[in-house]
């Protein structure tokens, strides 16, 4: 789902103000990093295959969070 402008200029000014917000951002990110890393593994073990599950509940965790932070901002400015 692409984000509309409003949106994405909300982002870049929350990544700028607000620490909270940006360290989720850089958190969500790096998972990301971890899993595309594991992602492009030929042969996956069972440990693999758990890391990848739990990384994915990391990142939907932070996502939810900065979906919160974003519509807390929005209803008080």
């Amino acid at each position: 789902m692409l984000m509309g402008e409003k949106e994405e200029d909300l982002v870049r000014a929350l990544l700028k103000e607000d620490e909270t917000f940006r360290n989720m951002k850089e958190r969500h990110a790096a998972l990301e990093d971890q899993l595309q890393r594991l992602e492009t593994k030929t042969y996956l073990t069972p440990q693999d295959e758990l890391e990848i599950k739990m990384i994915k509940k990391k990142k939907l965790m932070f996502k939810d969070e900065m979906q919160r932070i974003l519509v807390s901002y929005r209803t008080s400015h």
